[in-house]
């Protein structure tokens, strides 16, 4: 549908004739200056008037975003590759609302090899360096990583630790457990602690046939020298290897790094699976739920989910193979070949076994999407927006709480739920500092003006604990805060005994019931109050196991251990003088006297 574009952004027009004919990246911002959406362009003038021309082609998402738009700037680059390369770095960072931006933002584990190292190590890393070091993965789920890493402990000859081996040590259990060949202790050369390092190699890349049989002829020289004992240590690796590799889904006879990605959409979501394929052996898949995704055509969605994929901290494979060709598909070759020396391609199946991986990945990602959008929480939570009156259905709760025990130890804490689920890594708590003594409305004013002007997005609602008034001061609040951006969520508050929901337009809903709506926001509250409890108690433990000495102004952690030593004790330091205080390292006499008078007076 043709839509003149928002009337508040005609003034860019005039603007848009400053933007050069260059490639590039674009940024629109609200009022607050908060990032709302990044963009490249092979032309930056062209790709800019498309949003404000008056017969310009948008959708209901691109409206909206425009709306809120009140600038823009721009960053010309000298290709596009760099504008792509760019774009997924600023996105990265901002996580502006209208992209498209993966929740899983975490890096996957590798296992790195130092073989730059005199004694090299097999350790899980999260991060990939440019260190000599070869890396191995990435291992999903993670727990994978670490069964591997045991079982290459177990059954190959390098050491476990990180200790620096500049000089002789004893060995350790280790050594004793025939877990470590000991190169700390010299009971092992370099040359033959090498070898174990090229069979971890060979069996982390799947070469299977190279490793059994160099094993196989280790065994049969072993026991014609009659050193039976070593030859059947070689035997009972060769049966663990053996069925190690029988338990590893080959999906190539080729020794191949490849990415298979498939893709599933329903409405307004898309479900995207990615097989992992190291050396010819699967080793991991991760999927992914994508939102709000209409507005995109197939081919520009995958390009939009391989340029944010990738821009992860990763190895990258030698092929991507997709069900379509992504739009750019050149562009972004190129940007991925800067990450790895030999280039990467991104093409459909070009043999058979590749064309059955994807079909696979296909079928995955369309069984997934199906469990998902029909899964239980999906009614529940169509459920909770007709009985709060919301304007959408709320996939993300953000859950507000505070503690304080008569305005001692104030804290306040933030949680957040997510299409089912606790997503731990984005809770927030603080220590109340700007109230003192006992004011509920005032401690949870500070508390969500500071965790909502640090929260890198929005979650559709905000759920408080209280009653009316805490509904007023976060309604407050939000406007506040948020702006113009307080339409993106809804808020209402919870109070106990009886469990009633206040929503902002004076109406009350119950939630003592047992619907499955009204459990699913006692369990937010009580997760937010729980979270919130946890903190406070933690300040009060240290509070309470901290030392007197402590707490007295210009005792830091020098003095009072000076002060420890020469009394032995904080009761033989207020049966001290002031003389004998004043003498220890560090100490004076007006010091000295604020001591013995706050030790004495009870104050600390």
């Amino acid at each position: 549908m043709g839509v003149r574009a928002i009337s508040r952004v005609d003034p860019f027009l005039e603007r848009l004739y400053t933007v050069p004919e260059a490639p590039g990246v674009y940024i629109f911002k609200d009022k607050r200056g908060r990032v709302l959406y990044v963009g490249k362009a092979k032309n930056l003038r062209a790709r800019l008037r498309s949003y404000f021309q008056p017969s310009a082609e948008l959708t209901p998402r691109i409206e909206a975003m425009l709306r809120k738009v009140d600038d823009f700037s721009f960053i010309v680059t000298d290709t596009e590759r760099e504008a792509l390369a760019l774009e997924a770095s600023l996105i990265k960072q901002q996580k502006p609302r209208y992209n498209i931006v993966l929740r899983d933002d975490k890096n996957y584990p590798y296992l790195k090899l130092s073989r730059q190292e005199q004694w090299p190590t097999l350790e899980v890393v999260r991060r990939i360096g440019r260190d000599g070091a070869e890396y191995f993965g990435p291992y999903i789920p993670a727990s994978s990583v670490w069964e591997t890493l045991a079982f290459v402990r177990k059954h190959f000859g390098i050491r476990p630790c990180r200790y620096r081996l500049d000089r002789p040590r004893r060995p350790c259990i280790q050594y004793q457990m025939g877990r470590c060949p000991a190169p700390c202790a010299g009971l092992i050369s370099r040359q033959e602690y090498m070898k174990a390092v090229d069979e971890v190699v060979r069996f982390l890349r799947g070469r299977k046939d190279e490793l059994l049989s160099e094993l196989e002829r280790k065994m049969w020289r072993l026991s014609d020298e009659m050193r039976f004992e070593e030859a059947a240590k070689v035997r009972d690796r060769l049966k663990a290897l053996k069925r190690a590799f029988e338990s590893q889904k080959v999906v190539s006879s080729e020794p191949k790094d490849i990415d298979i990605i498939g893709m599933s959409r329903q409405g307004e979501e898309t479900l995207v699976v990615v097989f992992f394929v190291r050396s010819g052996i699967m080793i991991g898949m991760k999927d992914f739920l994508l939102r709000e995704t209409s507005h995109l055509d197939d081919r520009m969605l995958l390009a939009e989910f391989i340029k944010y994929f990738y821009a992860k901290e990763m190895v990258m494979p030698e092929r991507i193979v997709v069900p379509i060709e992504p739009s750019d598909r050149r562009v972004l070759e190129a940007w991925l070949a800067d990450r790895r020396s030999t280039g990467v391609q991104i093409n459909t199946p070009q043999e058979e076994k590749e064309e059955e991986l994807l079909q696979m990945a296909q079928t995955n990602a369309s069984m997934i999407l199906s469990t998902r959008l029909g899964a239980p929480t999906e009614a529940v939570l169509r459920s909770l927006r007709d009985r709060l009156h919301l304007t959408r259905i709320p996939h993300s709760i953000g859950g507000f709480d505070i503690s304080t025990i008569y305005g001692s130890f104030s804290v306040g804490a933030f949680v957040w739920w997510e299409d089912g689920e606790f997503k731990k890594d984005r809770y927030r708590h603080l220590k109340i500092r700007e109230v003192k003594g006992i004011d509920d409305y005032a401690m949870m004013r500070e508390v969500l003006r500071r965790i909502l002007l640090k929260l890198e997005d929005l979650p559709d609602l905000i759920l408080v604990d209280g009653g009316r008034g805490h509904l007023e001061v976060a309604l407050e609040v939000a406007s506040e805060v948020l702006g113009d951006a307080v339409g993106e969520v809804e808020i209402v508050s919870i109070a106990k005994s009886p469990d009633r929901v206040f929503l902002p337009d004076g109406r009350v809903e119950p939630a003592d019931d047992p619907g499955a709506e009204a459990i699913l926001l006692r369990r937010i509250r009580d997760e937010a109050h729980r979270f919130a409890i946890s903190f406070h108690r933690r300040l009060r433990g240290k509070e309470a196991l901290a030392s007197p000495l402590e707490r007295i102004k210009g005792i830091g952690k020098k003095r009072r251990l000076a002060l420890l030593r020469r009394f032995g004790s904080v009761e033989a330091i207020r049966k001290a003088t002031v003389e004998e205080i004043a003498e220890t390292e560090g100490m004076n006499r007006p010091l000295a006297e604020r001591v013995l008078r706050e030790l004495n007076s009870g104050s600390v």
